[in-house]
Order: structure tokens, then sequence, then C-alpha cells
């Protein structure tokens, strides 16, 4: 049955039209004071939910101007109800994106105008020299080819979370954007809450006595792929399938194997474990002190994957992994849960990114002392980065602190993929004694794309 709430051809060409006909430069009393050199411009890479999401954040920054949009996808409401930021309710991509930013300059100032690009090939948009930073929010297999391309064309990110595919790509990523001097902010927005910090400043200030143990619990796939031989689908018109592959092996279309599902396959995503997981993951690294190293030992725990099918990443979610002061990381499925617990000698601190637990009620009043251990305070992801690129700002989640947070699932799933305990080396980045492990820090990329 056709979707009803479908955006008619008719509809959408008379919006892209009236888009197209405006004039191509923003007036100036769009930015009042902040025209035209204070303006930061962004081009904006992957509009599916988090990016259109991610975009619309970032145009109510009155010191940012959307010049270019770029997504294989022309315009979709095929992500579904979940979702609800994008074009008139539920549409998203490049067109879907365009006709946002159109309509938001158009808000701001008499009359319409086209003010930005719509690109499907990247590349295009990485060319403009007009172009300040770009936000990347594509699936993961596509975060380090574009990341280190914008860094190399000296521009700046800011870059969804998970940093990268695999443990190369994010060390590739680190050292890119330590080369060009550039800021990359990675999408860890919890960084920027104030009862995460709360929570990771009780920890490293020992209201909970030694830290012994921390337990993450992490909702499970929330999707569901055909089992068993499974029949291709035919692409949809609105999509340009080889490029959404990019670096990926060849693979035939299915429905369930692009938009959100991409992160339930192997070639593009590690599952929950890299998604959600890396939000969790990087509240354990910012409360353990260990934001700059990482575990010295990982071990799967049962974890259970699926026999057959579209989808072939992890299902449920068990591993351990051990740090080098002896703190232990426990990580594993629990259905709709989001929720990392701090375990100390004294006590227990908990939280789930918006509010905090604690064993004792006399730990939620406590004050953070000018003399005791003060994590970076920032109260906005986007603002921090804007102005990290004008002020020289601190980053709340730079791209080394990214890369080591996106480590830990990714090493979690080469363990619970192996059935194994591995000795992880934080320093070299490698497994001790383990060519198999190894093998699977890299993969290889579908040619012309590289790192």
């Amino acid at each position: 049955m056709k979707d009803t709430t479908m955006l008619s051809r008719r509809t959408f060409l008379k919006k892209t039209c009236l888009a197209m006909a405006a004039p191509t430069i923003v007036p100036s009393s769009v930015f009042g004071q902040h025209a035209p050199s204070n303006r930061i411009t962004m081009g904006f890479i992957g509009l599916g939910g988090m990016g259109t999401n991610n975009m619309r954040n970032f145009l109510g920054q009155p010191d940012v101007q959307a010049v270019a949009v770029c997504d294989p996808v022309s315009i979709t409401n095929e992500y579904g109800h979940w979702y609800k930021h994008g074009w008139n309710g539920n549409y998203f991509g490049r067109e879907a994106a365009r006709l946002i930013v159109d309509d938001y300059y158009s808000s701001k100032a008499a009359g319409s105008y086209k003010s930005c690009a719509a690109y499907v090939d990247y590349r295009e948009l990485m060319s403009r020299s007009d172009i300040d930073a770009v936000m990347i929010a594509t699936p993961d297999h596509w975060h380090a080819v574009i990341g280190v391309a914008a860094a190399n064309s000296g521009k700046h990110v800011y870059g969804e979370k998970p940093l990268s595919l695999t443990v190369a790509e994010g060390r590739a990523m680190v050292q890119t954007v330590e080369r060009n001097g550039v800021k990359f902010q990675t999408g860890t927005h919890r960084r920027s809450d104030a009862s995460t910090r709360f929570a990771c400043e009780l920890v490293r200030n020992g209201y909970i006595g030694e830290l012994k143990r921390v337990e993450v619990l992490l909702a499970g796939n929330n999707r569901t792929a055909p089992t068993g031989a499974w029949t291709p689908d035919p692409v949809p018109e609105w999509l340009d399938y080889d490029m959404w592959l990019g670096p990926a092996p060849q693979a035939p279309y299915h429905t369930m194997r692009c938009l959100y599902s991409f992160r339930f396959i192997e070639d593009y995503s590690g599952g929950q474990n890299t998604n959600n997981g890396v939000h969790a993951f990087d509240i354990v690294q910012w409360g353990n002190g260990s934001d700059f190293t990482g575990p010295i030992q990982v071990e799967d725990l049962g974890a259970k994957f699926p026999r057959d099918g579209l989808f072939d990443v992890v299902e449920f979610i068990h591993f351990r992994a051990l740090y080098a002061n002896g703190v232990e990381l426990i990580a594993r499925t629990e259905p709709d849960a989001f929720q990392i617990t701090f375990t100390g000698t004294d006590g227990w601190v908990s939280t789930d990114g918006s509010k905090v637990q604690t064993s004792r009620e006399s730990l939620k009043s406590v004050r953070i002392k000018p003399n005791e251990i003060r994590l970076y305070e920032s109260h906005n992801h986007y603002r921090n980065f804007l102005d990290a690129i004008k002020f020289d700002a601190r980053l709340a989640s730079p791209v080394q602190i990214g890369h080591r947070s996106t480590t830990i699932p990714l090493i979690g799933n080469i363990a619970m993929k192996l059935q194994k305990k591995l000795a992880w080396d934080p320093d070299k980045e490698r497994f001790k004694g383990d060519d198999e492990a190894n093998k699977l820090l890299s993969k290889p990329l579908r040619s012309p794309w590289r790192v």
C-alpha cells in the first residue's frame, strides 16, 4: 500500500524550484553582528536522522552559515516514524536538508533564495575553498575516508560517533588531524552534559572510595532482518547505492541494509556496541581517568551472534575488559537499557547520561571544591566545536579521546567474535601474540577509496 504521507513529486518539485529560483547570496541582514567575516561556513555530509538533527543545531548558532549538504539519498521518508526531525516531519536526504536550510534562512529575511548546494559525492563539497568546517554523520564505514579527506583539505570536523569502523582507521584519523592542525570534535555529546560530568567528578575525586568496577548496560538490536536465504530488493530511485556502499564490499541491495539498519551489518558498523556503546564507554574512560589510553585485556563472556541472515553483528553483548589500574569493566545487553555504574570501595555512582543515582543520598549534594579534580566544562557540544575554531577553545571530545572511546567496543567485538581472552597493548594498539585478532583491527577498502 502506498504511504499517503509520502511527499508528492509535484509538491517536492514546486518547493525545489522555488529554492533554485531564488538569489544565491544570503543577505547580511540574516546574520546581523555575525555577518559576514565572523561566520563559520559549514557543509553537512550524511543527512539521515542524526545528521539532520546536527544540522538543525548548527543552524541555530548565529555565527554559522550552511552552504552545502551531501548525501547519496535524495529524499525519502523510509527512515521510519522513530525520526521526527527531517523536512516536513520525517523526510531525509540531501534535498530535504536543502529545503530545511532554505526555509530557515527565508524565515530570517524577506523573500526566498537558494542558500546552499546539494551534492551526491562528498568530494565535490570538499573541493570548495569557501567551506570552513564539515559535519559528518554518514554510516560508520565512511567516517574515516571522509574525515581524513576533510582534515587533509584543512577543514574542521564535527564527526559523529563511533569515530571509525576499525582501530586502524581511528588511528589514521588521529594522525591526519594532528598533522593538519584542524579541530575535530567527536559526537560523544554527553561530555557536554552537566550530570555526566558530575558523576565522573565524584568518581575521580574518590567520593566512592577506590574505583574497582564499572558495569555498562546497553539495549539490544532494535531492527529485525531477514534470516536464512533472502532475496535482494530493487534499488530505489532516491538512492545512489554504489555511492552509499563506497569503501565497503559490493553487495546486493536490500531494504534492511541501508539507512538506520546499516548498524547491524559488520561491513558498515559494530552494532549497538559501537552505536550507543561508544557513549557509555566514553563515560567510563572519563570517570576512570583513562582518556588517552585503554584496557590491557578484553575477554568474551558468552556473547551471542546471529546464526544466519542479513544481520551479522553481535546480538547479545557480553564482554569484560581490564585496565592497568585494576579497574574491571563489564558490558552486557539489557533490554531498553543505557546505564553506566561505577562501583568503588565506599559506594557507587550510576548515570544514564541525563540523571545520576548514588549509593548514598548525600553524594548527590556534593559540591566539587576548587582544589579537587574539575573535569572540562562544556554546556553545548556544537557551541564548543565552534568556539574551538574561532577562539582555540579546548574541545570536549577531541579526536584523540574519541578514538580511545571507540577502541573499547571495537576490541570488545573482536574478543566476542573470536570467543577469546585477549591481551591488548594500548600504546601499540595491537593484541599481544594473536595474529588472528590483529587481522581484525583493519579492513580492506573497495577501490578507489582509501584512508
